[in-house]
């Protein structure tokens, strides 16, 4: 039920170094102030730690912002999963009021005065410039955000010298807890929407797939999240309010579970999850 990662081998490697130029560059936002990269440090697995990420004029949105690594891998985008793909995804901050506030005419119209960005487009697009391969370009770096870990390694070839005891000792608590049941995958999580709050009602900040769907029962359904670089992607949840792993592992237990799991064992899942911290990719170094 657990495929491992390895590094991605089928990348335009000058889009790639395009992309990951676009999505530093503040000057996408309305005002200059805020880059994919403020609210998605690459050097940080993909987040920047905070409750609510801070966009133009200081505003802030109503979800915890998720990591970008891994996404390709992911059946949708954002944790409603309102695009279908990376590229429709890096166009909604760009245009989002609350994030980069700015719109494709000024966006179009900053990259064509850019004699960096002229020559590269102009290199890699037949038809250079355009909004399309904006996202396209943004996209192709995102898609370089892939970190091997440890327990890829131990995936790949069974050696359990790679892992702790106590950390294959999580991972068979892992399963036969249910935890499986939803991370599951490639990336530990995000091939499916999950109801937050199974066994106990919990209601977020979000009301979730229902903003997308209007239906009354996507009510607080979530694209369940990655696990990998868990350590690194707190807060938790998908309005950040769980700080550690330990209190999320707790909630999940009692939420979406129906149990009360041991502290004992919380405490080897929680090793397990280090064993889930993979290495930055060169791109980002």
């Amino acid at each position: 039920m657990i495929k491992p990662v390895s590094t991605p081998d089928d990348l335009n490697i000058r889009k790639v170094y395009l992309g990951k130029d676009l999505f530093r560059d503040a000057s996408l936002s309305r005002d200059g102030t805020i880059s994919c990269a403020s609210c998605h440090p690459s050097d940080m697995f993909g987040v920047d730690n905070f409750t609510r990420s801070v966009g133009v004029d200081g505003k802030t949105g109503d979800i915890n912002t998720p990591t970008t690594y891994h996404s390709r891998y992911f059946f949708a985008q954002f944790q409603d999963g309102r695009a279908k793909d990376l590229q429709e995804q890096a166009l909604g901050p760009i245009t989002n009021p609350v994030e980069m506030d700015n719109t494709i005419e000024n966006v179009l119209k900053y990259v064509k005065s850019n004699n960096h960005y002229i020559v590269q487009f102009r290199n890699l697009y037949n038809d250079g410039i355009t909004i399309e391969n904006i996202v396209d370009a943004i996209a192709e770096f995102e898609k370089a955000l892939v970190s091997p870990s440890r327990f890829d390694e131990y995936l790949k070839t069974g050696d359990k010298s790679v892992m702790r005891d106590v950390e294959l000792e999580g991972f068979e608590l892992f399963k036969s807890y249910g935890c499986i049941a939803c991370h599951n995958g490639i990336s530990l999580g995000g091939n499916l929407f999950q109801k937050l709050g199974i066994f106990k009602p919990y209601e977020g900040t979000s009301l979730g797939r229902f903003n997308v769907t209007g239906e009354e029962q996507d009510k607080y359904y979530y694209k369940v999240s990655t696990l990998r670089n868990i350590y690194w992607t707190h807060p938790y949840l998908h309005d950040g309010s769980i700080e550690k792993t330990y209190d999320v592992i707790e909630f999940m237990g009692e939420y979406q579970l129906g149990v009360d799991i041991p502290d004992e064992d919380i405490k080897k899942i929680e090793q397990f999850f280090h064993s889930l911290t993979g290495e930055l990719p060169n791109v980002v170094k």
